[in-house]
Parts: structure tokens; sequence; C-alpha cells
């Protein structure tokens, strides 16, 4: 007889996004729900990676990262947010940026402290709260209206959740699944939450490098009432549509740093060595980023065109390759069984957006919403596209 407990995650079973693929693939449908390009990354990075493979770099690279590479983020953080983090203790790379979240919350919340998260929110963040012993607090953002047909902050109510117990406070901007992007307001309120509370911040920036119509991503590491309060999560593998290749990075204070790696050591020890020698190399002879925004803008506004002339609204998408669009029109109903429906029908998958708060089939978290992932070829777009003028 196996000992009883035996889960610690009992309540807990696949993700939407693996269940929504399994049925994309089961219904031959195009996959615009899972958040993975169909096109490849870079042929200059690819070949960097394979260069550094034919060079011999096979073998374990230094727990933190190959210092090549860590010195390359610290001078892309520098430029982007004017921070001066130190290559040899400030910085780690991680297998994606899945890896950096698990470690940083396992290494820093502790049993029976809570952790506010902003609803909707991304589905890894309250089961590795969970694992590490705490509480997820979640505060919603004020839901689209008609008149005002955005997902704003709800910093007022985050304010009245700080307590004793409080631990940390999780940011995903640009947002996922929402498309929104954090305003030099949101980080005033940040500032104010954190001279109330001298909380921990832990930053998603997976999509840093996505972002819209001219704008620039704010992270609370441009503010120095905020950095040393911080723990700054980001993906080369979103970055450089290369999500199987599973590498990221994590920043943060050197004290802090220092007890993240403990986890991470344990973890993996160490991710891919040629990948992050590829990645090194191709940082040292490109502008790599500069073009990125302007690149998944147009795909952006391609799909928001074609889905003008369907009965599906678009909404607006301020940065991620995510757009959220409003089913209304095709009849109220929870947001999974449309997206379930849409598959089935007329071929083409998404994600609920109900998915992303912890009562999935409650009304308060069903707003009629889903998403959509424009990570893909123009052809591809196209094709969907197609297929919801059907609706």
């Amino acid at each position: 007889m196996l000992p009883t407990p035996l889960s610690k995650l009992p309540d807990i079973g696949g993700t939407i996004f693996t269940e929504m693929s399994a049925l994309a693939q089961e219904c031959h449908a195009i996959n615009l729900g899972q958040g993975f390009p169909d096109y490849s990354p870079p042929e200059a990075l690819i070949q960097a990676v394979s260069e550094a493979m034919f060079q011999g770099l096979n073998q374990y690279a230094p727990m933190a990262g190959l210092p090549q590479l860590r010195n390359a983020i610290a001078s892309k953080l520098q430029s982007q947010h004017g921070h001066a983090y130190k290559a040899e203790s400030d910085i780690t790379v991680t297998a994606g940026a899945t890896e950096a979240l698990m470690c940083s919350l396992l290494a820093l919340v502790h049993p029976g402290d809570e952790v506010l998260l902003i609803d909707p929110a991304y589905d890894l963040y309250e089961p590795a709260i969970r694992l590490a012993g705490g509480r997820a607090v979640r505060i919603p953002m004020h839901p689209p209206t008609e008149a005002d047909p955005v997902f704003r902050m709800n910093w007022d109510r985050m304010l009245s959740a700080l307590n004793p117990k409080t631990r940390m406070l999780v940011l995903n901007f640009p947002h996922n699944p929402t498309g929104v992007t954090l305003k030099s307001e949101d980080l005033d309120a940040l500032e104010s939450l954190i001279e109330k509370q001298p909380i921990l911040l832990l930053s998603d920036e997976a999509y840093e490098h996505i972002v819209f119509d001219g704008c620039s991503q704010l992270s609370p590491v441009s503010r120095p009432a905020l950095v040393e309060h911080t723990v700054l999560v980001s993906s080369f593998g979103k970055t450089f549509h290369a999500t199987g290749w599973k590498v990221g990075y994590c920043c943060a204070p050197a004290h802090v740093m220092a007890e993240i790696r403990k986890v991470h050591q344990y973890t993996i020890f160490s991710v891919s060595t040629p990948m992050q020698a590829g990645i090194a190399a191709y940082l040292s002879r490109t502008d790599a980023f500069s073009g990125l925004s302007n690149f998944y803008q147009k795909k952006r506004d391609r799909l928001v065109s074609g889905l003008k002339k369907t009965r599906l609204q678009p909404m607006h998408s301020e940065g991620t390759f995510f757009l959220l669009v409003n089913m209304s029109a095709l009849g109220q109903r929870l947001e999974k069984e449309m997206a379930v429906r849409l598959t089935r029908e007329i071929g083409v998958a998404s994600i609920p957006v109900s998915a992303f708060y912890a009562a999935p089939n409650r009304p308060e978290s069903n707003h009629q919403l889903l998403r959509l992932c424009f990570a893909k070829q123009n052809s591809t777009l196209d094709l969907a596209l197609e297929r919801f003028s059907k609706l």
C-alpha cells in the first residue's frame, strides 16, 4: 500500500494548453491556442548553436550559466532599463522562464506566506506557490466593459490585501492573457505598495520585447525604489521563436539570487551548453531585439483586420503575441464550451480566458472572451480567418 495522501496537488490536472492542443490535433484544427510559433528561429541563431556544438561545447555549463551569456544579459538590461546587474552574482540562466519562476517561488516563499496574484493569472503561479507551502491571494483586474473595453489594474484592492503574511506580488507584464502593459502610473502604485509594506516582486517579463504602437516596455527594475525588491524573469524562447529550446534567465540582487540558485542547482544544475553559447554569439553579432515588436505588430494587425469581418470582436492588445476576442455575438455561454465548440465545428482552437481564473466555471470568471495566439505564419492566420468567417 502506498502512503496517503499521495498527491500534494490533488485538484490539479493537465493544463488547458495541453487539453486544447490535444483537441486541436484530434480535430485537425488550426492551433491558435497554445503560445508557440509555427515558424523557425532566425537562421543565424540556428547556425550559431550548430557552431557551438561542432566546437565541442557539449558538456555541462557552469551552474549559473555561461559567463558570456550572463554578460550579454547584463548589457541588454543596462541599456533597456538603466540598471547595472552584476553578471557574476545577480544573473542566472534557467531552463526557460518556467524554471526561473518555479525556483524563485520555491526559494523565496515560506510555509504560511501569502502571495498576491493578478487575475486572470498564468496557470503556473498558484501550483508553484502551493508546493512552496504558501497561499495564493488572487486580486481580479477590472474586467472590460462596453464603455471601457480593456482590463485595468485594481490597485486599491491590491493595497487592501496587504497583511503581515504577505510575502510577494507576482507581476506578469506584458500580461498573458490580456495583452495589457504596465504604465508609469502602475509603477507609481507599486512604489506606494512597497512603501506600505516591503514585499518581494516577482516580475514575469517573458514578452518584454513584444510591445506595440511605439510604446516601450516598463519594468519595475527601471525604478530605484523597486529594483531591490524585484526578481526579473524572462525567456529567450519567446523572444527568438524557439520555445522548445527552453532557455530563459532570472535576475535579482545578489543576496536574493543566492537563494534562488540553491534551488536551481538541484533542479537542473545547468542549462544546455550549446544553446547558451549560440545565443551569446548571436547577441554579439546582431541587434537581435529591435525588429521584434514591428514583426509581431504586423501579425496582430493582420488578425485584427480579418476578425472585423467576422462575428468575433477583437480587443486591443498592447503587447505579447496574444489577442483577446469577444464572442458574445455567438450567444452567452461558458468560454470553455465555446472554445471546444469552435475547435470541433470550424477547426480553430483557442484558449478560454476563464481558464486563467481560480474558478473557471463561475460567472465572474467568464467575460465571453477567448485568447488567440498570432505567432503564426500569415498563411496560418489567413486560413483561421477564413474559418472564422463561416460563423
